[in-house]
């Protein structure tokens, strides 16, 4: 089997550019010692606040601290697998100070601010499967356009589901006919049943 130069020369540029993203060992303890020195820095800052705020502080630098640590394993070792590991990681760092968040609110306020909060976490972790699925490869283009398809199906159906869900709890404020078409509404908005 002959193989042409200008394929040859594409696999050979493919393994260079790999490799140089990359991290050395060196690279990799420095930037993770900077990651724990910056997540001990953000924490004492939290100290010094009092009440929730305090607490979306703690969250936002717990959240800082495993999305920095996610992406740099992503660099050191690029995989599918690890920058979906990183995306999640977002989705769920800002879920958690989302959450936090809305325990500065009361009654249904508190319970529409969680279900926003959980609506966002859905869209990332779905909008995340999707760009994995465009990453991974596949045995065929159809195959692989078939597989982002299904990816973006199934994340529609999710993230519609979440959407109703905080569409309807705003609907909890309302009473009578009005609360009924605002949850007729919503359920028509995203396609529930």
């Amino acid at each position: 089997m002959k193989f042409s130069p200008a394929l040859m020369a594409m696999v050979a540029s493919s393994l260079f550019a790999t490799s140089s993203f990359a991290l050395t060992q060196a690279e990799y303890k420095t930037e993770k010692d900077q990651i724990a020195a910056s997540y001990k820095s953000a924490k004492a800052q939290c100290d010094t606040m009092k009440d929730n705020a305090k607490d979306v502080c703690k969250k936002q630098a717990e959240g800082a601290e495993k999305v920095a640590k996610a992406d740099l394993e992503a660099r050191k070792s690029p995989t599918e697998r690890n920058h979906h590991k990183a995306r999640l990681a977002k989705a769920d760092a800002d879920y958690e100070v989302a959450k936090e968040k809305c325990d500065d609110q009361a009654g249904n306020a508190k319970d529409v601010c969680k279900k926003d909060a959980t609506t966002a976490h859905v869209t990332a972790k779905e909008n995340a499967k999707v760009a994995k699925a465009i990453e991974t490869p596949a045995r065929t283009p159809a195959v692989h356009n078939a597989n982002v398809s299904e990816a973006r199906q199934d994340a529609a159906v999710e993230k519609n589901e979440a959407n109703y869900k905080a569409a309807a709890e705003r609907c909890d404020t309302l009473s009578g006919a009005v609360k009924d078409k605002c949850v007729a509404d919503a359920k028509l908005k995203f396609g529930q049943k």
